[in-house]
């Protein structure tokens, strides 16, 4: 299996309560996350979210879907949610929040972190030569979230990388 380790940031010029909602319900990314196909809750959790299932299948640029399920294991609101994922990717990922100003009001620095493994035989006959492109289509994803949040919460995008 090939393995991978992305690290995504954004920062937005919104509090990091309207950030963490829009990060945290994940069923509405669809709406403003172009390239979430499908973002689904299959079990509630607790009461804090942790133990929580969901089902994602995502399309970049590329022509195939990556469909995965995440379980919750922690979550520390506002600055910090992590889960475990299984399915055609299987690994950790990790939303880091913090709040500082901005120029007009506060602004949110957000990482994701994620360290996952191919599943699927393909993917992992083609990591060797296929590497460039697989980071090249998640990075194109995660621009798009970054773009979509600040769309959706009418704010200002101050870095996305």
């Amino acid at each position: 299996m090939a393995r991978y380790s992305f690290l995504s940031t954004w920062a937005v010029e919104a509090p990091i309560d309207a950030v963490w909602e829009a990060i945290y319900e994940t069923a509405s990314w669809p709406e403003w996350w172009k390239g979430v196909k499908v973002a689904e809750q299959l079990d509630g959790g607790g009461g804090d979210g942790v133990g929580s299932v969901h089902r994602y299948v995502w399309r970049s640029k590329l022509p195939y879907d990556i469909e995965f399920r995440m379980r919750t294991t922690r979550v520390e609101r506002p600055y910090l949610l992590e889960g475990e994922a299984d399915g055609n990717l299987r690994g950790e990922g990790r939303w880091r929040l913090w709040e500082g100003p901005g120029q007009n009001e506060r602004a949110t620095a957000v990482t994701y972190e994620w360290d996952v493994e191919t599943t699927i035989p393909w993917m992992n006959g083609l990591a060797p030569v296929g590497r460039p492109i697989f980071h090249w289509s998640h990075d194109v994803v995660m621009r798009n979230g970054g773009r979509g949040l600040a769309q959706r919460l009418g704010a200002r995008l101050l870095f996305c990388d």
